[in-house]
């Protein structure tokens, strides 16, 4: 019996390569829970995702999913496949967008590719990496974009030799 232990992570800096795809799965489908509570935590009181007889009169037609929700929804999906203790920081977002709605039931799926990395020219030992993360619906439909700039971690030095 093989005593080798193998524990989950994100990739290292230098693992990432620019211009690769990831699809991550398995997908997250939303329940009304899940809007309900991430829409009252965050003290959001929209009633386009709280009061489903108000909602029920808009273009719409029912209530939708809090926006914030998919946006990191979107970005959790990716996170045991690119940053699980690999990350230094969220650096900052750009680009967000939702060019479709997400309703309750919908089943969201991500896939991030990989823009560019550089090396940090002010932190030793990191690098600058950025994603560009799609989520789309059971359906295919694209819900949610957004680019997203982090600080990772290089490669320990035991690793990389």
């Amino acid at each position: 019996m093989s005593e080798k232990r193998i524990e989950q992570r994100g990739l290292y800096f230098e693992e990432f390569e620019e211009g690769a795809v990831y699809l991550h799965r398995p997908g997250r489908t939303v329940t009304e829970a899940d809007n309900v509570l991430f829409t009252t935590l965050t003290m959001n009181t929209q009633a386009l995702h709280l009061d489903a007889a108000w909602s029920a009169g808009t273009e719409f037609g029912e209530r939708l999913v809090n926006s914030m929700f998919t946006l990191s929804t979107l970005v959790g999906l990716s996170v045991a496949q690119l940053t699980m203790g690999t990350i230094v920081a969220n650096l900052g977002f750009s680009d967000v967008s939702f060019p479709a709605p997400v309703r309750i039931g919908d089943t969201l799926y991500a896939e991030t590719l990989i823009v560019s990395k550089r090396l940090s020219s002010s932190r030793p030992g990191q690098g600058i990496v950025q994603f560009a993360h799609t989520g789309r619906n059971q359906d295919g439909a694209v819900v949610a974009l957004a680019t997203r700039s982090t600080l990772m971690q290089c490669l320990p030095v035991e690793e990389s030799r």
